[in-house]
């Protein structure tokens, strides 16, 4: 409904009176809000948590603020990032687990619900400037290409400005940038130095300056969501020399001083047990030389890159600084959930090892310790080192262990918390779905029926304003507001209610009615080594029976028991590329993410390339997929087609003969043995001019997407990246089918031809 006019009209300016609608502005003096999200950071990786690592600077908002130690998140990324925008639970608005994936069942569509307004569509239309910088994995990434639809992009869902990337992680010298609605390039090389933390801090500084200096009328709410510590594990140079042979004495010494500093801070309670080693996490003594070099190595990596995330948070908290909006501004700093298991036991040069369920060749991995941390790598550290960065708890990220969903938060507002709290712990029990509703709180906002015509659920958190008082040091006289919170994630589950707190592990293929469940009093068991199950069996089921009642309220239901491996095998989504088997692109294009593209290492797939060169000495890249750890490459080299397959730094270069130059489909037929090799033929008009096999093939390439017509990662050693190609590549078209069955006659003969059968 258009606004009334309030003035006079008649037939002349002069006689009439003009009226303008007040603007729409908070009240004077409103805070600004700055909520700085880590990935996979572990309750004890920060400085002021007990980390061993250097993190001055949220060392700093701990100083001036508040740091809460019974603070729980989801256990996973995109289900923790869709409660936090918008103070409801994941189940509830359809973020059951990461975005990549839609089941078809309205816990997991893989977008936040209409109906559960962003933080950002209710503070902007009350006069808020909106800003996304980092990490989103809020969208389907099956619409997370140039093309969208965007409907679920931070643009369409409240922000003014996004400035990131849209999966779950990414290159951080190579990243999948976006700006607003449309993919970039970035704005400079590894070779000039880039870095994504840097490059995002720089973005997120120059949108505060031109907000504060063109429209100082308007707070600013920025959404500062890193790729750290994310996989990959990568830092400039001079921060991985810095960390380089500090972690030698094992995780072991370091678990136990990282415990003892814990204890020396507040951040534990006195009398919290240190938990026992996780399952498959060897004692440090007993691993050979070659495990430890590689866990070391893998280790200082992630300190490494940790450490340079906090000096990008220290560039943002000067820039505010020097602007005067630092006292007013309230500032929240989080981890997504915990640290992360997916590194496996021996930790990995490239995470889509644990994708593939591959263990890591841990000789082979000691002979590249100098990439690990570097372009080079895609590296993740093993289970022992990610239990040292849940300390003092159990398991990881995607457990409801405390491992997985105890967190790290900071909450700094110097003009709004009492200085005499500075500096202080508060204990109250709290869950990341509490943070939209603290906002508004603060902001004197309500929810309003509706956003942009959809009427909106309930607001599922609870504020943590009331920890903001000097009295909530004590949290038995200022106790939690929280009456209880479920957990659930790829079937773990777990419930807590008065300080009580039940919790079940699950194993994937096991039915649920099969777990185990265990009992802890939490506010006398911090770390959960104290099993109370058979002790207090009746308020055993009263939990349980209060989790089943939660999962019924919020949408829990139906329960994914498998795991994410299980979710990423999952049926495509009808309409969607996954669900097509044949793509026709029409270059030049930008990188093709990784839900979008076609899947080149789950099934066989053929490559029809129409190119025109004027010479046989143009050559480049015609189509290349993931980075120089694993991928495949389709180029012109020398005058000859090559297939290059990178199976984890393990090359096989297929060429074929001279061509001619001139108006020619190139081609590359790939046909593939499930769970086994390939064999692959090089065509030009249809003529077989090259062939080979391939050993071994990943099913899940890289989370980096499909390159045509260059190739920025470098994916092999035989050209220099991007390799553009120098002649015309007027289109390319990639058909799919279902790999081979491994009893297949065909299948038979290629294990033949390779000597495995």
């Amino acid at each position: 409904m258009s606004e009334v006019f309030q003035g006079v009209i008649n037939r002349e300016v002069d006689d009439s009176e003009p009226w303008w609608p007040e603007p729409t502005l908070p009240p004077a003096g409103s805070p600004n809000v700055v909520v700085i999200l880590l990935d996979d950071t572990g309750f004890s990786h920060l400085g002021c948590f007990g980390s061993v690592i250097d993190t001055p600077n949220f060392d700093r908002l701990a100083a001036s603020g508040l740091r809460y130690t019974n603070f729980h998140t989801t256990a996973l990324c995109s289900p923790t990032r869709a409660c936090l925008l918008t103070g409801r639970n994941h189940h509830s608005v359809g973020m059951r687990a990461v975005s990549n994936f839609d089941t078809g069942f309205p816990n997991m569509r893989g977008r936040i619900s209409p109906t559960a307004a962003t933080l950002a569509e209710l503070l902007e239309p009350a006069g808020y400037a909106t800003m996304a910088v980092g990490k989103w994995h809020l969208a389907p990434m099956r619409e997370a290409s140039a093309a969208g639809p965007f409907t679920d992009w931070p643009v369409q869902r409240g922000f003014n400005r996004f400035y990131g990337f849209l999966n779950g992680e990414t290159d951080q010298f190579h990243p999948e940038l976006c700006a607003d609605n449309h993919y970039i390039e970035p704005p400079a090389t590894p070779d000039d130095g880039y870095h994504l933390s840097e490059d995002l801090v720089d973005q997120a500084i120059d949108m505060v300056r031109n907000q504060k200096s063109l429209v100082p009328e308007r707070p600013l709410f920025l959404y500062l969501a890193f790729g750290a510590t994310h996989a990959p594990h990568q830092a400039p140079d001079d921060y991985l020399a810095k960390y380089r042979g500090y972690f030698d004495e094992g995780w072991d010494v370091w678990r136990q001083r990282v415990y003892e500093r814990q204890l020396e801070l507040g951040v534990i309670p006195p009398g919290t047990a240190l938990a026992p080693r996780n399952p498959g996490v060897k004692p440090w003594d007993e691993l050979s030389a070659d495990e430890q070099a590689l866990a070391c190595r893998l280790q200082e990596a992630f300190a490494a890159f940790l450490d340079h995330t906090d000096a990008q948070v220290g560039r943002l908290l000067d820039a505010l600084e020097r602007q005067g909006e630092l006292d007013n501004t309230l500032i929240f700093a989080l981890s997504d959930n915990g640290a992360s298991q997916e590194g496996n036991p021996t930790g990995v040069i490239d995470e889509f090892k644990y994708f593939n369920n591959i263990e890591e060749d841990v000789q082979a991995a000691v002979a590249r310790l100098d990439d690990i941390g570097t372009r080079r790598s895609f590296s993740n550290y093993p289970w022992g080192w990610a239990q040292v960065g849940n300390t003092p708890s159990k398991r990881y990220k995607q457990n409801t262990h405390g491992g997985g969903i105890r967190d790290p938060l900071i909450v700094s507002w110097p003009a709004g918390i009492d200085r005499g709290c500075a500096g202080q712990i508060r204990a109250q029990f709290h869950h990341v779905t509490d943070i939209t509703p603290t906002v508004l709180e603060i902001l004197d906002l309500e929810l309003p029926a509706s956003v942009k015509g959809v009427e909106q659920q309930p607001i599922e958190g609870t504020s943590l304003a009331y920890t903001f008082a000097p009295a909530a040091a004590d949290p038995v006289a200022v106790p939690t507001r929280k009456q209880s919170q479920y957990f659930e994630m790829f079937g773990h589950r777990a419930i807590w209610s008065n300080g009580w707190k039940a919790v079940t592990f699950h194993e994937a293929g096991r039915s649920l009615d099969d777990d185990v469940w265990e009992l802890y009093h939490l506010d006398e068991d911090f770390s959960e080594t104290n099993d109370l199950a058979l002790r207090h069996p009746e308020k055993l089921a009263e939990l349980v029976e209060l989790f089943w009642a939660e999962a019924e309220r919020y949408g829990v239901l139906p329960i994914h028991a498998g795991t994410i491996h299980g979710l990423f095998a999952g049926h495509p989504v009808p309409g969607t590329p996954r669900a097509r088997e044949r793509f026709v692109y029409h270059p030049p294009m930008q990188r093709v993410p990784m839900d979008t593209a076609p899947p080149l290492g789950a099934r066989s797939w053929r490559l029809r390339a129409a190119v025109d060169r004027a010479s046989t000495d143009q050559g480049g890249v015609i189509m290349a997929a993931g980075t120089v750890n694993n991928g495949l490459v389709v180029y012109l080299k020398d005058n000859r087609l090559v297939y290059n397959h990178n199976y984890f730094t393990d090359h096989t270069a297929i060429r074929s003969v001279e061509l001619p130059a001139g108006e020619i489909t190139l081609g590359v037929d790939l046909e593939r043995v499930s769970r086994g090799p390939a064999r692959v033929r090089l065509l030009v008009d249809e003529v077989v001019v090259g062939e080979g096999t391939v050993p071994e093939l990943s099913v899940m390439i890289s989370s980096i997407g499909m390159d045509l017509g260059h190739n920025d990662t470098g994916l092999c050693d035989d050209y220099d990246p991007p390799f553009a190609f120098e002649g015309e590549l007027r289109h390319v078209e990639v058909a799919t089918e279902r790999a081979l069955r491994p009893d297949d006659e065909l299948a038979a003969e290629i294990r033949t031809v390779l000597g495995t059968q």
